[in-house]
């Protein structure tokens, strides 16, 4: 008996504890390893179903696999607002001096919702007379090419409100004695700014609640095309000049403006004239309708706040100058 007990374990209960740890791991990590070695009969579809949105490469085949749209009609819109220099470009009460949307309508949606050609059916152009501060800095022009001409013989915004709401209407996408929506349209914008910020101040500014046809939530094109980029793994390096590529991957705080974003897709460079509001309205509506084609499912990625406010607002539409 005492020759058989010198060979026993006399450990203590923390002994007793760190074994049975010992053991639990090992238990998990071979639990682990099963389930990875499972999930490798899965098929691509299954794989491909985790990561969203979907992408092809620029330069290869677009993806033949469309995405149920939820919306029927696209109407992009980017705005020029007046501006004394781009230190102030969106504290500043800018009035929009440029209103021009493209409206963009599915091709070939089924009628189980999938779809992916879009097609701009229809546009609308107008300058807009500010009457805040009715002169135009030469800043202003020199960045938008807007003259003082062209918004001295222009409607005001509260002017051009009737007209467009006309345009809606005839469209099909407002009931001219109500105003309700007849179709499913969201809105599109490069960037968050345009009805988030200058159509809000707009607003503010002449007095008037934004209009029902306008509220509600807006889709941030380059905000998607960021996600694209990032889902492919490939960063935006392409340069606004044509031809031209930064030797290093750009960071995220590098503006994807929307010749990057055209070059980025492998999209023709930009056609007209930068910061003319319907030549970017026109750009914008061709990378809208690049996304469809690589899966991608056209939805709003931004609220719009229509009660968002700036320090310079006063009370009834007032601007306060000493905040500017």
């Amino acid at each position: 008996m005492s020759s058989i007990s010198k060979y026993m374990w006399t450990g203590t209960m923390q002994d007793y504890v760190l074994l049975g740890l010992a053991a639990l791991s090992l238990l998990c990590v071979r639990y682990i390893w099963g389930r990875m070695w499972s999930c490798e009969g899965k098929s691509n579809a299954d794989i491909r179903s985790l990561r969203t949105p979907e992408i092809t490469v620029p330069g290869h085949q677009a993806s033949s696999r469309r995405a149920k749209q939820l919306y029927d009609v696209f109407l992009v819109l980017d705005v020029e607002g007046t501006c004394e220099d781009r230190s102030k470009a969106f504290d500043y009460p800018n009035e929009i001096i440029e209103w021009p949307v493209c409206i963009l309508r599915w091709k070939d949606k089924d009628n189980d919702g999938f779809a992916e050609n879009l097609e701009v059916v229809s546009e609308f152009r107008s300058f807009v007379r500010p009457t805040w501060r009715p002169r135009l800095s030469d800043f202003c022009t020199q960045l938008t090419g807007i003259t003082q001409e062209q918004v001295d013989s222009a409607p005001t915004f509260t002017e051009l409100l009737d007209s467009f709401r006309e345009f809606l209407e005839a469209n099909g996408l407002i009931d001219p004695d109500t105003g309700r929506r007849l179709v499913r349209f969201c809105w599109c914008t490069d960037g968050p700014h345009d009805i988030c910020d200058f159509v809000v101040k707009q607003c503010f500014i002449s007095k008037v609640p934004m209009p029902a046809w306008i509220t509600g939530d807006v889709l941030d094109i380059r905000k998607a095309v960021h996600i694209l980029l990032d889902a492919s793994g490939k960063p935006s390096t392409t340069s606004d000049r044509p031809g031209q590529q930064y030797a290093f991957p750009m960071p995220r705080r590098v503006a994807l403006t929307i010749p990057r974003q055209l070059a980025s897709l492998g999209l023709a460079p930009f056609q007209g004239r930068q910061h003319s509001g319907i030549d970017d309205t026109r750009n914008i509506a061709r990378i809208l309708a690049e996304l469809p084609k690589r899966g991608v499912k056209l939805e709003p990625n931004i609220h719009i706040n229509p009660r968002k406010r700036w320090p310079w607002m006063g009370k009834r539409g007032k601007i306060l100058e000493d905040y500017i």
